[in-house]
């Protein structure tokens, strides 16, 4: 298969998973601001990912019987299926009348959309060669930033104007046309060295991963890398409501301004891993989203122009789409042969896990000591990832794979 097929099937099936997720995670906040809902509680409704942070329980199943590529292209399109059926549902539903039903709809959407990613990242790490990574993850996090950019930008403005149910249609119907390249993949069977055909359901994978030599650096890098600016992405458009923006202009803010930059330094992102490797690039990305938290928390304290709110908001989603190549590229590089879905799910989940809790502090940070007090210390925080990447990142491009592979053997 050529690259670019590759990147085109990566591309749509990211698209597919974010672009409902991203209008769930992003109407929600906004209408529940401005029925005068605290940061607190903003911050508490994302639990509802929680599924994205347990999702490696099931990684092992998604795993099993994984002979060949053919596999996990089974396990995407049923999963998106039911995706599909799931936002059907949840459109006959008022989101005042019936807000509970809504979010448990939301959980059982987020399920489906968590096993669909473990299998298109087992798909990823199959499909793509070591020099492939670096653009097919900018592809990865392209098509998870530009369905940000439709979901919580376009699809908002359009649920002003068709409302709740037909849009939860659109969003059905975009998710079943985005499987169409997956479903006209027919590679046949791929084995690598050393699987043979069917094998049991190993859950002793997940311990597993944490015995990989130098392993534990990785988690900590993993665990803290998005924590200087996440929190401010968090909040970001509860800010722009105490601004006084009204929901049309915070859907172009952030919907489709910030998140443009966001698909664009996540391509930008990929060409600079490749020039300058992983250990550099990490470092200048941790630094840019430290710079990006500290612009942020001086618009905040000192003028809150509308340009200088824009300039902050496309740093901040540029920082956040950088991050994103490195941290999917870094992970993708360190996997375990028939472990490909639990090990990569494993490492992102670190940081989904992190991020949330990031995500709920900063809400009662906001509400303790407000804006300008949470973005200050959020680029204190983007200042220690800076200066500790050097000591927590070694690079899987050089040894570690070949010692992952070699140490599997043995144990």
């Amino acid at each position: 298969m050529r690259p670019l097929q590759k990147y085109s099937i990566l591309l749509s099936l990211y698209l597919a998973q974010s672009i409902p997720m991203s209008f769930f995670s992003t109407v929600l906040p906004v209408i529940m601001r401005m029925e005068s809902y605290s940061l607190s509680n903003i911050g508490l409704l994302q639990l509802i990912k929680i599924p994205w942070i347990i999702k490696f329980m099931w990684g092992p199943i998604v795993d099993h019987n994984a002979r060949d590529n053919m596999h996990y292209r089974k396990w995407i399109i049923g999963s998106e299926v039911f995706y599909a059926v799931v936002i059907i549902a949840i459109g006959f539903f008022s989101l005042q009348a019936d807000f509970t039903t809504i979010i448990v709809l939301m959980v059982g959407a987020f399920v489906l959309s968590a096993t669909q990613d473990i299998a298109s990242d087992a798909f990823a790490v199959r499909i793509l060669a070591k020099k492939e990574r670096g653009l097919g993850n900018s592809m990865q996090s392209s098509g998870n930033f530009l369905g940000t950019l439709f979901g919580s930008g376009v699809l908002l403005f359009l649920y002003t104007i068709i409302g709740w149910q037909y849009l939860m249609l659109v969003l059905a119907g975009i998710v079943l046309v985005a499987l169409i390249p997956i479903s006209r993949y027919r590679q046949g069977k791929m084995n690598r060295p050393g699987e043979k055909g069917r094998k049991r359901i190993d859950f002793s994978g997940i311990p597993g991963f944490f015995k990989i030599p130098r392993i534990g650096r990785r988690v900590v890098l993993l665990v803290i890398f998005y924590s200087g600016f996440i929190g401010i992405l968090a909040m970001l458009k509860p800010y722009l409501v105490d601004l006084g923006y009204n929901i049309q202009q915070i859907a172009f803010m952030t919907g489709i301004f910030g998140t443009a930059f966001g698909a664009g330094s996540a391509f930008l992102g990929g060409f600079i891993l490749k020039k300058v490797g992983n250990r550099r690039a990490l470092r200048l990305f941790a630094f840019y989203g430290f710079l990006g938290a500290l612009v942020m928390a001086l618009i905040a304290t000192y003028n809150q122009h509308v340009v200088l709110v824009y300039t902050g908001i496309a740093l901040i989603w540029s920082a956040y789409g950088m991050a994103s190549v490195a941290v999917f590229t870094i992970s993708m590089n360190t996997v375990r042969q028939g472990h490909e879905g639990t090990d990569y799910t494993i490492q992102i989940v670190l940081t989904h896990l992190s991020s949330l809790l990031m995500v709920v502090a900063s809400g009662r940070i906001g509400d303790w000591i407000g804006y300008t007090g949470l973005f200050f210390t959020e680029a204190a925080l983007g200042l220690v990832v800076a200066v500790s990447v050097g000591a927590l990142y070694h690079d899987p491009e050089q040894k570690s794979v070949e010692n992952i592979s070699l140490w599997q053997k043995r144990a």
